[in-house]
């Protein structure tokens, strides 16, 4: 009829009666009247700081706990953050817990989800809990890039690069990552028809940024598709108002005039535009040869050209020359002396040269 019960060190007891629990005891001998046997002694261990029971709800409205256990009931827009031993434990979703208090340090924070974002100084530890992947949306904004997100679609804020945590099931989120750093559009393959009716092949480079993130990911699906659209309209546009020639000899003129006809686009869409360029201009077949054609007849012309005005200026030399050898008998001497000696450097000759002269006085050559 009496029992003895005995709770060791570092033990509770639970003790129940036809399933109520009617007493929590601390370490120590307890003689109890029992005569019916209707007393069950559960042993709990304290040093695991949590308290996991079936009947977890009727302990913790029995009141019996008292200062041995912090009770944690969690509505549901609720959640805890759980430190123990001042270190982060765990992250708890809503519902009721019980934790010991006997053996450890436990500090129990309760967090409103209403406010959706996770803002706590201790975020790095708190994403490393296992239920955090299945608690929270983690958005990881890099450098040079920009967060933008949603709740219910409405906007909330644009993030700068760091690392964000938001409650899931708080509310429709959508997060964006907007990559802020110059970026370049490739326009490939356009064929187009000048206003002389030449058809060409055209090749352009875009520069651009997103320097508005929000409008970027609002005033359009896929902005830099768009831009690529515009850039498209605005290349045959330009090319269509000039003839081949001019084309040709402008490139710079038009890659200005395709970078100002997309910076209001561009500006509509979030971005800026950073540069333009005209990579390449293919001509058709026919017209490529019919090109090499005059140019290879400019070049002819230009040789030609060059070699009548080195003639003209040989001619005009020996004119000036004879005149002034036709004026200087000493010097016409002279000169038929240098030529006699370049004469003789190459052949085996015997001069008599006499008052009138080298023409009239040859007297042998061997």
């Amino acid at each position: 009829m009496i029992r003895r019960l005995k709770i060791k060190p570092h033990e509770r007891g639970l003790l129940f009666r036809e399933g109520d629990l009617v007493a929590v005891l601390k370490p120590g001998v307890y003689w109890k009247f029992d005569p019916f046997l209707e007393l069950r002694l559960e042993i709990e261990s304290p040093r695991y700081p949590w308290l996991v029971h079936e009947r977890l709800d009727i302990i913790v409205k029995s009141g019996k706990l008292g200062s041995d256990a912090i009770v944690v009931d969690l509505k549901d827009y609720e959640r805890a953050l759980v430190w123990i031993d001042h270190r982060f434990a765990r992250l708890l979703d809503s519902g009721l817990y019980a934790l010991w208090t006997s053996e450890h340090d436990i500090r129990v924070e309760v967090i409103d989800t209403h406010a959706v974002q996770l803002v706590h100084s201790e975020l790095a530890a708190i994403l490393r809990a296992p239920e955090a992947t299945a608690l929270l949306e983690v958005l990881v904004v890099a450098a040079g890039h920009a967060g933008v997100w949603f709740r219910d679609g409405a906007h909330q804020a644009t993030l700068g690069p760091g690392t964000y945590a938001f409650w899931k099931g708080a509310g429709k989120l959508t997060l964006h990552d907007v990559d802020l750093k110059e970026q370049v559009l490739d326009i490939g393959g356009q064929e187009i028809m000048t206003a002389d009716r030449v058809t060409l092949r055209l090749n352009a480079l875009v520069a651009y940024r997103i320097s508005d993130p929000l409008r970027a990911v609002t005033a359009v699906e896929q902005p830099a598709q768009a831009l690529y659209r515009a850039a498209q309209l605005a290349l045959r546009e330009a090319v269509g108002a000039k003839d081949l020639d001019a084309l040709l000899a402008s490139k710079d003129v038009l890659a200005l005039e395709l970078a100002s006809a997309l910076g209001v686009r561009a500006a509509e869409l979030g971005m800026t535009v950073v540069s333009a360029g005209v990579r390449d201009i293919i001509l058709p077949g026919d017209m490529k040869e019919l090109m090499n054609k005059v140019t290879e007849a400019k070049k002819a012309a230009e040789a030609a050209l060059i070699t009548r005005r080195e003639e003209t200026a040989a001619m005009r030399m020996q004119a000036n020359t004879a005149k002034i050898l036709e004026s200087s008998p000493t010097l016409m001497k002279l000169k038929e002396l240098e030529v006699l000696e370049k004469v003789a450097g190459k052949a085996n000759l015997t001069v008599v040269l006499g008052e009138e002269g080298l023409a009239n006085r040859v007297v042998k050559l061997l």
